[in-house]
């Protein structure tokens, strides 16, 4: 009964005061999710060209991980970070030096990309001030990892994706071992995968695997919808494959991972040569073999091929458009197709239409004056009673395909009497779902250790769902001591 719960949550409440710890800084904040929403305007507006100069997409590249060692060349230029100090008006791709540079210069050429590397000898962050941390840029791509990443590192790239940003993974066959330190892209890859600190569990629904393929032209699926395979850089028909590998997909993991360019011969889950996947907010994409974005020219020593003009594939469509795709530029629901009216989407997002439009445990959604609202009256408030329960919070809806952002707003007061400051007893988790009630991911995990004083505003981009329907879940879970009151205020989802 309502009446009831709400009794034994005042009673909790009262006899938690002065037990309030201080608040732990917060897992997601504006000015960190801020990078992950900004995309070009849609074409054929009057300011398309004024506001991509504006807020242009934005891509690092690592060279932090033995990219250029023994034959390897994976840069996009000398120039680093920065490669327009080699040469700011690139028209070539020789123009800058690097054996993806083809890659870099027609990125550059468009107007609409800003590039940059982690140059040798940097380190992968995320939420620190340094101006190649991950959070100042759109897409960060792994040309052929040849060092085995720090557990900070992977860290903060898996932080980087579920925040919304897009990883850009290329693995080549097993055994390139260029720096001769025992790990290969494929192990350091699937390490990255394994063992990051966030989700050990195939979180991309992918494996890179183990072996060689010598050569093959793979195929791409037929799918006129897909952006990565119908994006602006044009039609995707096929790659090729010169001493590389493959990877197996995994959709029970992840559902969202697609294979599609595939081995000759090879379909489904095994073979795929070229796969996307989402994980959080973010957007992934794996190559089985850098031979493709191999431009044939680099520094001088190098021994390298040039499988960008190669025409057994459409290999330079490919990585521009998933680039574009990993950027933002481009939606989930085929090649940047559909219309989106900007506006809110979440019905009742104040809650003070009461329990309405959300679905809610009974007592949840409330004006009990037992914790304030931070507008209003109204507030979701989940758990709080001291003992062993679990609330849920949530409300279905459609993004338009046609959206490139789509920002979740909704602000939390987090305030407990568990006195330990290193173990969560307590936690609040904010998931995306589909239309099938599975978890497409895991937003964020909230607990006892970040109670706050007030209100705290989180924001998380959904841009990767456009063109779906899901569920946006809060679930507070509460032990069986000791009470922590999640409460949830003011929220929204907005599109444009």
């Amino acid at each position: 009964m309502p009446g009831l719960a709400e009794s034994r949550r005042r009673f909790a409440a009262l006899t938690a005061l002065g037990a309030l710890v201080a608040a732990a800084p917060a897992l997601v904040t504006p000015a960190a999710a801020a990078p992950f929403t900004q995309a070009a305007p849609a074409a054929g507006t009057t300011e398309t060209a004024a506001a991509a100069a504006a807020t242009p997409l934005r891509v690092l590249f690592d060279n932090s991980k033995a990219e250029t060692a023994g034959n390897a060349d994976w840069i996009i230029g000398t120039g680093q970070p920065d490669p327009l100090t080699q040469d700011p008006t690139p028209t070539v791709e020789t123009d800058w030096t690097g054996a993806i540079s083809a890659w870099g210069v027609a990125l550059q050429k468009t107007g609409r990309y800003s590039l940059r590397t982690l140059p040798s000898g940097g380190t992968i962050t995320y939420g620190t001030t340094a101006a190649t941390d991950l959070q100042n840029f759109d897409t960060f791509v792994l040309p052929e990892p040849n060092v085995r990443l720090s557990p900070s590192e992977k860290t903060a790239i898996m932080r980087f994706v579920q925040n919304g940003g897009g990883l850009f993974l290329v693995s080549d066959h097993t055994g390139a071992d260029r720096n001769n330190d025992g790990w290969d892209a494929v192990e350091v890859i699937n390490d990255l995968m394994s063992d990051n600190g966030v989700d050990d569990t195939d979180p991309f629904g992918f494996t890179v695997d183990t072996g060689t393929v010598q050569t093959d032209n793979p195929r791409a699926i037929a799918d006129t919808t897909d952006p990565v395979l119908n994006g602006s850089f044009g039609r995707v028909t096929g790659s090729i494959i010169r001493s590389g590998t493959t990877v197996t997909l995994k959709p029970a993991a992840n559902p969202a991972v697609k294979g599609l360019v595939y081995r000759t011969g090879q379909s489904g889950t095994t073979g795929a040569f070229f796969a996307t996947s989402a994980f959080g907010a973010g957007r992934v994409a794996v190559w089985g073999d850098s031979s493709p974005v191999d431009d044939g020219t680099g520094q001088s020593g190098n021994t390298l091929y040039d499988g960008w003009n190669d025409s057994a594939g459409t290999n330079a469509a490919l990585a521009l458009n998933a680039t574009d795709w990993l950027s933002g530029a481009t939606s989930s629901g085929g090649g940047g197709g559909g219309t989106c009216t900007a506006g809110q989407l979440l019905a009742n997002p104040g809650f003070e239409s009461g329990n309405t439009s959300w679905t809610a445990t009974s007592g949840v959604i409330t004006d009990d004056s037992g914790r304030p609202a931070r507008t209003g009256s109204y507030k979701a408030w989940l758990n709080g009673y001291g003992s062993a329960h679990t609330d849920t919070l949530a409300q279905t809806v459609t993004i338009p395909a046609g959206c490139t952002t789509a920002s979740l707003v909704f602000h939390t007061r987090i305030d407990t009497a568990e006195t330990t400051t290193t173990t969560a007893y307590d936690t609040l988790r904010v998931q995306v779902l589909d239309s099938a009630g599975s978890v497409l991911s895991t937003l964020a995990t909230y607990s006892n250790l970040n109670a706050s004083s007030g209100y705290v505003q989180r924001s998380f981009s959904l841009a990767a769902y456009a063109g779906r329907t899901v569920t946006v879940k809060f679930t507070g879970t509460e032990g069986s001591q000791l009470q922590t009151s999640f409460v949830i205020d003011d929220t929204s989802l907005t599109v444009g």
